[in-house]
């Protein structure tokens, strides 16, 4: 299942959901939906004791729950009861809840977006670009970041297409890619960042972004007039366009006298409203670090 795991808000409340590509639906936590209805204060608990009654009821509700790996509060991956849409509304209908009628509407309307954007991509991008003015990233970071955005795609869609088919090849293929031009694995970049779980991109500085982006652009290129068959000829691709970035990034650190390449997230200059200049834009328009 190749799927995209994300946090929606209901009112105040976290719900995680799962987009699986691969069926074009949502899976939503269980646990978290419960935690909405009711408000209590072992939602886990309660959905244990429901799901043993709906068993002895002979409710198939139960039976169509799947268990995937979400994020805990402690960070950590565990398996967790998730069921889809049409699951979901049958356990809303199980529990006695004046926000029942509140949640399928919500649950409806996402639905409703999600179908909205498979049939205008556009609606995708425009969300993704709101939310991060929400964080506070610059316009001018987030032109640039959307470009990158359509670029990977546009890498995964190749690689997709010269056999690459493993969630692992993709990563150990990025790694050959990013190491190429900036001298780390995404690994080692994100630690010399200070990250952790967080998005190695959402965390580029400008030129970053733009450097890995041509990087991408050009293992597209290369990838297209070459067809590789195997995966070693596709790491070999993956290192020529990252070379073409790292002679661009070479090139640049040269001229400015400094390394382009930024310990900097975004924590340090979205959050740290003291670092704006005059200007009122963020260092991250401003490559220094």
């Amino acid at each position: 299942m190749e799927d995209k795991f994300a946090i929606q808000l209901f009112e105040d409340n976290k719900v995680r959901v799962v987009w699986d590509e691969e069926q074009e639906k949502y899976y939503f936590s269980v646990v978290d939906i419960i935690q909405v209805l009711t408000d209590s204060v072992d939602a886990r608990k309660y959905w244990n004791k429901l799901k043993q009654r709906l068993n002895e009821e002979g409710n198939e509700t139960v039976t169509n729950c799947h268990q995937l790996k979400l994020p805990a509060a402690d960070g950590k991956k565990r398996l967790m009861d998730v069921a889809d849409l049409q699951g979901i509304f049958r356990i809303v209908q199980s529990v006695p809840s004046k926000k029942a009628e509140p949640v399928k509407q919500w649950l409806a309307q996402l639905g409703k977006q999600r179908i909205d954007q498979m049939i205008d991509p556009e609606q995708t991008f425009q969300m993704a670009v709101e939310d991060y003015r929400r964080q506070g990233y610059s316009d001018k970071w987030i032109n640039e970041r959307m470009r990158s955005i359509e670029m990977r795609k546009e890498l995964t869609d190749e690689w997709q297409r010269s056999g690459v088919a493993e969630q692992k090849d993709f990563a150990i293929l990025t790694n050959v890619l990013t190491q190429a031009w900036s001298g780390m694995t995404t690994g080692e970049y994100k630690k010399f960042k200070g990250l952790t779980k967080e998005n190695l991109r959402d965390n580029m500085t400008n030129i970053e972004l733009a450097l890995n982006t041509l990087a991408e652009v050009a293992t597209t290129e290369y990838s297209r007039q070459s067809n590789p068959q195997t995966m070693e000829e596709n790491k070999r691709v993956a290192r020529e366009g990252g070379s073409v970035a790292r002679e661009a990034r070479e090139t640049m650190e040269k001229r400015l006298g400094r390394s382009v390449v930024s310990k900097e997230r975004a924590l340090d200059y979205i959050l740290d409203t003291s670092k704006k200049d005059k200007k009122g834009e963020l260092p991250f328009d401003d490559e220094n670090k």
